[in-house]
């Protein structure tokens, strides 16, 4: 009876599998018939998006450009913040309070609400919410048939009455909605506004002024969530179904289920607003017989809520369409799974994964739609790897990618292969073909089969500007290339530029936003990921949440932010350039050069990132030279050079000051580091292949600082490292067998005192680099580095002459050229004492005497010593608050060269960088001086 029954299972089982593959097959089929028809699909399908007559973000390449009101009230575009001084007004207004009423709030949820789908109803309630002092708002955003998406529902909440306004039959009348959101007198409630924010910029246009985020306020109050569920549950005992957040709120009628969720959104915020403002409060009050406590809730939550009003919606815009997609599906695939093990299948892997994603890229564009929607990362992963040859297999491969990935909502889950493959089947021929040029050329291509005049695909307010805007600048290339090189170094810049943000951006989010608390729940910091490991494992803290990341410590910190009045330190920042919102790249910009900065005393500098910015590549050239003009005029004011101006060999400079009567001729004998480094390394270079009297002229400024005499290639090297810190040494002692095996015969005369340097067995730049138990150049690992070095050896005691502040400008020429050399921090032997075996550096004095002062960590080729005697300068006039006051000064350099319109909440041009350290920090005063007491 059992054999039965499980044959019987067994049958079922049989006859389920056959069916299932049965059913695949026919599906299969039927899509792949679809597939064949080769015209788009956007001639019979209507999408709701095409309704709109105008659109004020396009799919084009072309910058977003937000509104303006000009003096005589007319609408010009602009990028920057129409309302930036009524939201500056909001934030520096101390007064700021919330009106929500007295009378108490219904909870119960209204059985009917008000549906806005004309244009009179919509004036109507523009009229009702101009009476109102708050009200709430939420929106429903659509993404998945929309390239850059669309705002397809808002919902707004009065003390009285609900409405939820169809945006897609009113969207191009919303800007009657505009001056009610701009009006700074009423409160605007949201909950997590930031994405809000920029959609309803991106769509009408529509700037929020006068915003308290209930989000925000969750973080001020430090509550164990802030999300919109929670706080539904919490204060109106209301669960909600978020996954219907999903849905497709295109559709028309919406359902009963999405109808509720949307009217609950909105219909509680005000109640939810009511009690968090009520907790405010109630902690100011609390915190009022403590005068030394500066935070305020009520207004910090006021402050962080409407610091959103100023973000501006920017569109992602890349130099090459799909390049970020095609680095992020290759780095995840070779590196991730390794299935790929020749160089050739990987480079062609590459290839057609960058082809792929720039067609992707184009027809999302031209067809309004999502990249996932019109093809898959997996699905680009299985057509690169397997490289289908017919149509039946590039559907088959699309179609078994697609089953593989889950999917949280059967309604997110896109048709595959999607109605653009199936209707532009023909491109993947081209796109899979070896002889394919460059992918300019198939953008060109692509444009011209779609949108040309005999274009397959119809033209659209998404999809015009494409074709008008972008086709210019592909006309611009190719008429380039038949002109031959008229714009190679436009090209090349270009190039250069790509190659530069390529190597030296940030390969990973800098911020990540985790916070750490104290033990009664305050809010002390927010840092990254390596700060709270270090306080887990030592034990000193617990973990709170996992996502985002939080600790609680379980010690009293020193101080706190809001005591220091430091409140940059308590919010949350974006992985965006501060300057534009650049998001695709960005680099690290010390607003305070680091040639003074390292200067700084301890309570100054340590653990402050004030200061310490993001900026995309452009923004940071501009800031970049206008540090460098700030510098010039930093080095005029108090006289003291930019670089060291004369150097030289310390044993020339004592028999020139015994045969010479005048100290003028010490000074005229001495010649630039820069100078002298530039001039070693090109005799040493292309000296034999240089024109003679070119050759003859850096000889000479080399002589100069040997006092006159002959020179050899061994007095060429050891000039390479003259000026030079250690660690500068170290690293060109690394690459001396590099920068020195192709360079060929002499290009000196004196080839004796060359041979005989060579028959030692050692080559001249490792004598000048490690000077055996006698130099002080010597860092090789277990010996120290200020052993007593001998009077003959180089750059043991060597001088430098600088010259006279009135002669600031006399080596301009040569310096002009030369880019600012990063000063080195203290290594291993900063703080070790200096003994005779140093570098000693003369500076002058206002009575022209020169006085040993240099350190012998530093670095002569850049600004290192120019920073070093400015802090010095600057301490000893005015103290810790004139560098308090040096550091405003450029900050204020840096607001006015880039104009940042992203920087974090909280960061202000007089930031104090104010900084109490613990009883048993390393840089506490006390403690410093106790230390050789107790020793």
């Amino acid at each position: 009876m059992e054999s039965k029954e499980k044959i019987k299972i067994v049958v079922a089982i049989a006859s389920f599998a056959v069916l299932s593959i049965f059913f695949t097959a026919k599906y299969r089929r039927r899509r792949y018939r679809k597939c064949t028809q080769n015209s788009c699909y956007l001639h019979t399908e209507q999408k709701p998006q095409n309704s709109f007559k105008r659109v004020l973000a396009d799919n084009s390449y072309s910058a977003f450009k937000h509104l303006k009101f000009s003096e005589s009230n007319s609408e010009t575009s602009s990028n920057s913040h129409p309302y930036e001084s009524e939201i500056s007004d909001l934030l520096e207004n101390a007064e700021i309070e919330f009106s929500f009423g007295t009378e108490s709030t219904d909870l119960k949820m209204r059985d009917s609400y008000v549906w806005i789908e004309t244009e009179s109803q919509l004036k109507e309630l523009a009229d009702v919410l101009r009476k109102q002092k708050v009200f709430a708002v939420d929106t429903e955003q659509h993404s998945l048939r929309s390239f850059l998406g669309f705002t397809a529902l808002i919902q707004i909440s009065t003390q009285n009455e609900d409405y939820l306004v169809d945006t897609i039959a009113l969207h191009d009348a919303m800007d009657v909605l505009r001056p009610v959101f701009a009006n700074p007198s009423i409160c605007k409630v949201f909950h997590g506004a930031d994405n809000d924010v920029l959609w309803l910029q991106r769509d009408f246009h529509i700037y929020v002024v006068n915003l308290f985020d209930t989000a925000k306020a969750c973080e001020v109050l430090s509550k164990p969530q802030k999300s919109l569920a929670y706080l539904l549950e919490t204060y109106c005992g209301v669960a909600t179904n978020k996954l219907l957040q999903r849905e497709d709120w295109r559709q028309r009628p919406l359902s009963i289920e999405m109808l509720e969720y949307a009217q609950t959104d909105a219909h509680y915020l005000l109640h939810i607003a009511k009690c968090l403002i009520a907790e405010l409060r109630q902690h100011d009050s609390e915190n009022s017989c403590c005068p030394d406590d500066k935070f305020r809730f009520v207004l910090e939550a006021s402050r962080r809520s409407n610091t959103v009003c100023l973000q501006l919606y920017s569109k992602e815009i890349e130099t090459s369409p799909g390049e970020a997609a095609a680095s992020s599906i290759v780095s995840r695939h070779l590196n991730g799974q390794g299935g790929i093990s020749s160089k050739s299948c990987k480079l062609q892997f590459q290839d057609l994964v960058r082809r792929l994603c720039t067609w992707r890229d184009l027809m999302a564009r031209v067809h309004d739609e999502s990249l996932r929607y019109v093809l898959s990362d997996h699905a680009i992963v299985a057509l690169a790897d397997k490289v289908p040859t017919t149509q039946e297999e590039i559907c088959t491969l699309i179609s078994q990618a697609d089953l593989n990935v889950d999917s949280l909502s059967s309604s997110s889950i896109p048709p595959s292969p999607s109605p653009v493959v199936c209707s532009h089947l023909e491109d993947y021929n081209y796109l899979f073909q070896d002889k394919m040029g460059k992918l300019e050329d198939i953008f060109l291509e692509i444009l011209q089969r779609h949108l040309g005049p005999d274009g397959s695909c119809p033209l659209s307010v998404f999809n015009y500007a494409i074709l008008s805007k972008t086709n210019l600048r592909l006309t611009n290339r190719l008429v380039s290339k038949q002109n031959g090189n008229k714009n190679s170094k436009q090209f090349g810049r270009r190039n250069s530029r790509e190659l530069f943000v390529k190597k030296f951006s940030c390969k990973s989010p800098v911020y990540h936003n985790c916070r750490i608390f104290a033990s009664d729940g305050r809010l002390l910091c927010y840092c990254d990921r390596r700060k709270l490991d270090w306080y887990l494992r030592r034990g000193l803290a617990k973990l709170l949440d996992d996502n985002p990341l939080a600790i609680m410590l379980l010690f009293e910190p020193k101080g706190r932010p809001e005591d220091e009045d430091n409140v940059f330190y308590v919010q949350s920042k974006k992985n965006i350039c501060v300057g534009c919102g650049e998001k695709n790249h960005y680099l690290r910009y010390r607003i305070i050069p680091s040639c003074y900065r390292m200067h700084f005393p301890e309570l100054l500098k340590s653990h402050r990132s004030h200061d310490i910015v993001l900026l995309c590549v452009d923004c940071h050239e501009v800031a970049h030279s206008a540090a460098e003009k700030y510098k010039k005029k930093i080095a005029t004011e108090f006289g003291i050079p930019l670089f060291v101006q004369k150097v030289v060999d310390p044993r020339e400079a004592q028999v020139e000051s015994q045969s010479s009567t005048s100290e003028v001729n010490t000074v005229e004998a001495g010649v630039s580091p820069l100078q002298l480094r530039i001039a070693a390394m090109a005799l040493l270079r292309h000296g034999p292949r240089m024109p003679s009297d070119r050759r003859e002229e850096l000889r000479q400024t080399v002589m100069k600082y040997y006092g006159g005499r002959e020179i050899t290639e061994e007095d060429l090297e050891k000039a390479l490292v003259v000026g030079m810190s250690p660690h500068e040494r170290r690293r060109l002692e690394k690459k001396k067998g590099m920068s020195f095996k192709h360079s060929k015969g002499t290009s000196l005369p004196n080839k004796q005192q060359d041979s005989n340097a060579r028959s030692m067995g050692t080559s001249p730049i490792d004598d000048a680099l490690k000077v055996d138990n006698e130099g002080s150049l010597n860092t090789t690992k277990g010996e120290t580095c200020g052993k007593q070095g001998n009077e003959n050896d180089l750059d043991i005691t060597m001088e430098v002459l600088a010259g006279n502040s009135n002669n600031l400008s006399s080596d301009k020429s040569e310096m002009s050229e030369m880019k600012d050399i990063p000063a080195i921090d203290a290594d291993d032997c900063g703080s070790r004492s200096q003994s005779a075996g140093t570098l000693d550096v003369f500076y002058p004095k206002s009575n022209g005497k020169a006085s040993p002062k240099h350190n012998p960590k530093l670095s002569l080729l850049g600004h290192g010593p120019h920073g070093k005697q400015v802090v010095d300068h600057v301490l000893n006039e005015y103290g810790e608050d004139g560098i308090r006051q040096f550091c405003q000064r450029w900050r204020q350099v840096f607001v006015e060269a880039i104009h940042p319109r992203f920087l974090p909440a909280g960061w202000d041009v007089m930031h104090s960088g104010r900084r109490e350290f613990g009883e048993f920090s390393v840089h506490n005063r006390a403690q410093k001086a106790s230390a050789p007491a107790n020793g």
